[in-house]
């Protein structure tokens, strides 16, 4: 039985990588699907990839800065769909920067988009979850939430507290028929190290090697989908990158040798 089927999914980041990914899968499913991100060309584009109609499929661009137009965008989904099955909580952006010459600016800026927009969207959309008595929140975090690196300190900050948050959230909420996944992605071939900010907030602009030979985003939504069919709490996604997760919680002195010895790119 296809679960998904006229299920109403919202996917932020959707103009690419992973979020571009999930929608052309969801949309293959019989999702209907609202697609955000802050480029309404590349949301165009995506569409045109899905292959949906415009009955089912809502083009949402919004700014994941603009906190107070929220619960208008959650309106404009009602109003057309009626409901909100799946937030696919995914739009965000990394950092290639020494917290020393990080400025306080930056680090604000780090956590309203990844932390702060990302709990505000859940909060906008939860009510109605709540009234439908069914929602599933899928959080896209990072095995930066699990540790802290080279170069990724408000990153990982933001990334360590989505987890406190939703874990929090869950429990409050699963009797009322919500489930939240987290998904902490490993290296994923996207473009997130090219839109990575340094620390005089321009782009990195360059692909980080570590992200060329990896995981795809496509491989990454099948892993993404498999842990949503099986009611998963949280999963790791990626390549022998996580093997770090592991080795921290078993093997803590282990784990802080090999990590010194990683390149941050």
């Amino acid at each position: 039985m296809n679960i998904f089927q006229n299920k109403v999914i919202w996917i932020t980041g959707a103009s690419s990588g992973i979020g571009e990914a999930a929608a052309v899968v969801f949309a293959k499913l019989g999702a209907k699907l609202v697609l955000s991100a802050r480029r309404e060309n590349e949301l165009m584009r995506v569409w045109k990839n899905c292959l949906l109609s415009h009955e089912n499929c809502l083009i949402l661009p919004f700014d994941l800065n603009e906190i107070s137009s929220f619960n208008l965008l959650v309106d404009k989904v009602i109003e057309k769909f009626g409901r909100i099955d799946y937030l696919f909580n995914n739009g965000g952006f990394s950092q290639r920067s020494e917290a020393v010459n990080t400025s306080l600016d930056l680090d604000r800026k780090i956590m309203e988009v990844n932390y702060f927009a990302n709990i505000a969207l859940s909060k906008a959309v939860l009510p109605y979850m709540i009234k439908q008595n069914s929602g599933h929140i899928i959080v896209i975090s990072s095995i930066a939430g699990k540790f802290g690196f080279y170069l990724r300190s408000s990153y990982s900050a933001a990334k360590h507290a989505l987890h406190g948050f939703y874990e929090s959230l869950r429990l409050e909420n699963e009797k009322k028929g919500i489930k939240i996944l987290l998904v902490c992605p490993g290296k994923i071939k996207t473009n997130i190290s090219l839109n990575a900010l340094t620390e005089d907030g321009n782009l990195h602009n360059k692909v980080d090697e570590s992200h060329i030979d990896c995981m795809t985003a496509e491989q990454c939504v099948k892993q993404i989908l498999k842990g949503i069919l099986e009611n998963k709490e949280e999963i790791l996604v990626g390549g022998k990158e996580l093997h770090a997760v592991w080795i921290k919680r078993f093997f803590p002195k282990l784990f802080h040798k090999i990590i010194r010895r990683q390149s941050p790119f």
